[in-house]
This record gives C-alpha cells, sequence and structure tokens, in this order.
C-alpha cells in the first residue's frame, strides 16, 4: 500500500463522514490529512511507528489511523461507514462537481442510490428544483457521469450517433463514397467504436483532417485507419475501392452470424447492396435486422415486414409535463407536440407514490383533467389523452383506487421502486399489474439503463405471454439510457400478436426527438406499423382506448 492509497483512504473516510454528519472537527482533521498525505513525498509504510506522528501535518490521531492501516489493512471507522452506505452512493462521490453535502441530498431526498439512476435522474430534471442545485448544475453532473461512462470503452448509440455523422460529412471531402458502417450502421444501443467506409480515399488528406480535429492515430494499414478522438471514442476506417465499396460495406455492417448465414458470391464487385442479397437469392434486408437471427430464413421465404417508420408514427403517448417531474408545462407539451404534427399527445405524469417525482395526488389529478378539457376544445381536432405513470407498487397493485383509475383514457404501469428483487418478486409484481384491467401499457419492463442498471430479473415470455392474455400494450421506452423492451424480444411480442408502443418518456418537449430512437430498436426487431400501437389514427386509437374501458 503506497502514500497515495493512504491519502484516498483518509479523503473516502472523511467523505463518508461528511455524508453521515459525523463529528465536524474530526471530519476536517481528515481531510487535512488527507490533502498533506496526496502530497507528501514519503514512503509511510516503512516510516517507523514512533516516527510518524512527528511528521508535520500528522499528530497522534492521525498516526494511529495509519498504523491500523497498515498492520490491519483497513480503517474500521471507514469499514463501518462503508457498511452503512449503498456501494452506488459511494460511487457518486467521485463525480466531479458532486460533494458529500449534494450526494446526501440526492441520497436521502432524492431517494437516488446509484450513478446511473443519477443520470437518469438529470435527464428527468429532477435535480433541478432540490436544495443546493440548479440547472447549470445538472448539466455539470451529466457531462462528467457521460465523460466517465466513456471510460468503460463503451456508448450509448445516441450520444456517438452525432460524431458519427459528422465524421461521414467531413471524409466525403475526400472519398468518391463514404457510410458509416458496423455496429453504427445496425443503430445497436450500444457500440464500442464508430466504423466507416470510405472509397477511393486521399488518405494523406483524410488522415490530416482527422488530425486537425485532435483524433489521433493508433494504427494505420493498406485496409484500415484506426484512431481515437479527444474524448476516448475509437474510430475505424475502411479503406476501399469504388468496384468493391457495396460488398465491403455489406460485409463490414452485418455481424459475423448474418455474413455467414447469407453465403457466398462469385464476385465482389456490384453496384448496391440491393443487389448483393439478390445474387445471394435473398430478399433485401435493412441495415438494422444484420445481426444472424431470423431475417435470413425470412429473406429467402420473402416474409421480412416492411419496417416502422418515423413518419408512421401518429400520436406520442407517455409523457411528463410540470404537474410531476416535467420541464415544460401541459399547455406546451401539448402545442409542440401539434407543431411536429402528430395527431395526439398521451401525458402521464407520476402517480402519487412517485414523491420523489411530485407524483400527483388525486386532486392534482382532477385539476389536470380540467386543464386536458381545456386544452382539447381550444386544440380540436388535435387531442391530449388523459393518462398517468402509474406505479406498480410492491404487491403488483396500481396506484390509485378504481374509482380514480377509471377516469383516465390510459394507464401506463411502471415498476420504480424496490427495484433490488429476485425473479419471482419481479414476476409477480408485473404479472398482477398486467392483470390488473386498468393497465393499457406495460411501461419500461425491466427498469434497465444501459450501460448503469442491468434492471430486475424477468421471465420476457411469461410477461409477453400474459400482455397477449390481459390485452395490455408493451412499451419500447424510445429515452436512449433505456430503449427497453429490449430488440431481442419483439419479434416473439409479434408472434403473440402483442402490441407495441414507442413512447419518449419525454420530461420536455425536446424529448420528444427520441422517438427516433425508439424507431431505431423497433427496426431491429422487426416491428412494422401495424402491430406499433401509437401508429393508430386518432379514430383508431380512441376506439382501443374507449373499449378497454368498457371492458
Amino acid at each position: 500500500m503506497d502514500t497515495k492509497t493512504i491519502a484516498r483512504n483518509f479523503k473516502l473516510l472523511a467523505q463518508l463522514m461528511e455524508l453521515h454528519n459525523a463529528n465536524p472537527f474530526k471530519t476536517k482533521s481528515y481531510a487535512n490529512a488527507a490533502f498533506k498525505l496526496d502530497k507528501l513525498g514519503l514512503d509511510l509504510m516503512n516510516i517507523p511507528a514512533n516516527e510518524l506522528e512527528r511528521i508535520e501535518g500528522i499528530g497522534k490521531g492521525i498516526a494511529d489511523k495509519i498504523l491500523e492501516l497498515r498492520n490491519q489493512g483497513s480503517i474500521k471507522e471507514l469499514d463501518d461507514l462503508l457498511q452503512q452506505t449503498p456501494e452506488g452512493v459511494i460511487a457518486m462521490l467521485g463525480i466531479k462537481g458532486l460533494g458529500p453535502k449534494k450526494v446526501e441530498i440526492i441520497w436521502k431526498a432524492l431517494e437516488i442510490e446509484s450513478v446511473a439512476d443519477l443520470y437518469y435522474a438529470c435527464n428527468e430534471n429532477r435535480l433541478v428544483e432540490a436544495k443546493g442545485f440548479g440547472y447549470k448544475t445538472q448539466e455539470e453532473i451529466l457531462k462528467s457521469i457521460e465523460f466517465a461512462m466513456a471510460s468503460t470503452g463503451k456508448f450509448k448509440y445516441a450520444s456517438v450517433e452525432k460524431m458519427a455523422q459528422d465524421l461521414e460529412t467531413l471524409l466525403l471531402q475526400y472519398a468518391s463514397k463514404v457510410s458509416i458502417t458496423g455496429d453504427m450502421r445496425r443503430k445497436c444501443e450500444i457500440v464500442e467504436l464508430i466504423e466507416l467506409i470510405v472509397a477511393d480515399a486521399d488518405k494523406p488528406k483524410l488522415i490530416a483532417a482527422l488530425a486537425a480535429l485532435n483524433i489521433a492515430t493508433q494504427e494505420e494499414t493498406n485496409t484500415y485507419w484506426l484512431g481515437q478522438t479527444e474524448s476516448a471514442v475509437p474510430i475505424k476506417i475502411y479503406f476501399s475501392t469504388t468496384a468493391q465499396f457495396y460488398w465491403n460495406l455489406y460485409n463490414t455492417t452485418g455481424n459475423d452470424a448474418h455474413v455467414q448465414l447469407a453465403g457466398n458470391t462469385t464476385t465482389q464487385n456490384f453496384a448496391s447492396e440491393e443487389a448483393i442479397y439478390q445474387s445471394l437469392g435473398l430478399a433485401y434486408i435493412a441495415p438494422e435486422m444484420r445481426e444472424g437471427s431470423t431475417e435470413i430464413s425470412r429473406a429467402k421465404s420473402n416474409t421480412l415486414p416492411v419496417l416502422i417508420e418515423v413518419t408512421d408514427l401518429k400520436g406520442i403517448l407517455h409523457n411528463h409535463s410540470t404537474y410531476s417531474d416535467g420541464i415544460h408545462s401541459l399547455r406546451d407539451m401539448a402545442l409542440y407536440c401539434k407543431e411536429l404534427g402528430y395527431a395526439y399527445l398521451g401525458i402521464a405524469d407520476h402517480s402519487k407514490t412517485a414523491v420523489y417525482a411530485k407524483g400527483l395526488p388525486i386532486e392534482r389529478v382532477l385539476e389536470q383533467h380540467k386543464e386536458i378539457d381545456v386544452l382539447n376544445a381550444e386544440l380540436a381536432p388535435f387531442k391530449v389523452f388523459k393518462g398517468i405513470e402509474s406505479d406498480i407498487l410492491g404487491d403488483g397493485s396500481l396506484d390509485y383506487p378504481a374509482e380514480i383509475l377509471q377516469t383516465f383514457d390510459f394507464i401506463v404501469a411502471s415498476i420504480h421502486s424496490n427495484l433490488k428483487m429476485d425473479i419471482d418478486k419481479a414476476m409477480n409484481r408485473l404479472l398482477r399489474a398486467i392483470e390488473n384491467p386498468y393497465t393499457t401499457i406495460l411501461g419500461h419492463p425491466t427498469g434497465r439503463l444501459l450501460l448503469g442498471r442491468a434492471g430486475y430479473p424477468i421471465d420476457h415470455q411469461k410477461m409477453i405471454d400474459a400482455c397477449a392474455a390481459n390485452g395490455v400494450v408493451i412499451e419500447i421506452n424510445a429515452n436512449p439510457n433505456r430503449l427497453d423492451l429490449d430488440w431481442r424480444w419483439i419479434d416473439y411480442a409479434l408472434s403473440k400478436d402483442v402490441m407495441l408502443s414507442i413512447n419518449p418518456d419525454a420530461h420536455k418537449k425536446e424529448g420528444y426527438h427520441d422517438m427516433y430512437y425508439g424507431v431505431c430498436v423497433a427496426r431491429k426487431g422487426g416491428l412494422y406499423k401495424e402491430m406499433c400501437f401509437n401508429a393508430l389514427s386518432l379514430a383508431e386509437i380512441t376506439a382501443h382506448f374507449d373499449k378497454k374501458k368498457g371492458k
């Protein structure tokens, strides 16, 4: 154990003492010791015990703790505090801009216990109104978390898409053809690098242009160039001739299983990817679906679906306003939705149990319904539907009594609390909620947060079967931090005639644009508009809601 490690132990001890409101004088002394020890150019492990307290800045109390650390490998006081503190809360102390006092508010007042939950809370604007926080602080915390996530070597698709598109535009100045390829072109929810392919490129100028953007060269061969951005995003560029461009694009887009299952051709010169699939005896397969699953057999039998497009969506369901934890008013949310060309908006603020998100007590529900009536009279034929994101409680029941539940046009049932469950507990909660006659849509079924939280374990097949039996729609939560339902289960849901709803879970107007990311993963799973709930027209979805309420 070196001196730097000893200093880190004292720093963590001071942070945890402040977090738990321990003796402020001792807390300060440990914090000062951590600072001094970090700057100390001495090997504290080999200094005799009787000489430690003689070192400037180290008194007897600190010297005793150093000896305890040397002899026992830990400090009991620190161990005790670690036992009292969730791991995720400890991790928050490492986020730039977050001191123990702010972390205490996040943990105790907002009931957030992990960095992943904190990241999502920032996206939901839940920190803005907390004591000692504001919009600027929230944005700084977001950036700090995103920077930390980048160090893991994995990236959410949405966080690097614009970078890839900008590079594609740049490279067109130095090549005859350019395309994003690999996992990025398949729009995988998590990627490890940005891949592009260029035809007949002017390599020296291309590499010089990348260097001008501070993208450092790591490796260069005749067939590819590998580099890395300042934010640690790897970039790989494949070099091709114009004649073989589409062949190389095809080979670098699909995963290995897809390319192997598709078979081989006798030539590599094609005018398009469509021509490649035709030569293989296959219908054209959209890039998103090239995952080596069922797409090859379906292409052989010409049974591939016409995939959903953003333009197929007629309305936006599951959105939040300032009635709960949204940043824009109900009116603003409705007007922007109408401005984007949608026919309807489903407002689904948090229910009363979600006190951390200003969940609506019954009187606020009734107040919101009155405002919706006014807006509908004003904005017709555009329609605002009265919804709620009802918490699925510990026993699987929904928030609010039946007489309030029946006042809503639709209900998104979601689990938000007590996420540390085994599969039996999770499934009991989900199945009871699905069987509730008021449940219209099952929201973000696993509660996962990409690159942050795996979510509670569930039996996807049993959950989908239950939705099929009870006429419940399953959400594809389009927020790029969730993308839940996982696209890998879309095909099974479709096989059971379960409709899917692409919902942005928007907490501000701009959140509507996340619908695009929901469509990306919906296409990966083979969703087509006839089975997308919010691709229904206003008349069709109104009839569905009325029929559900009638039952």
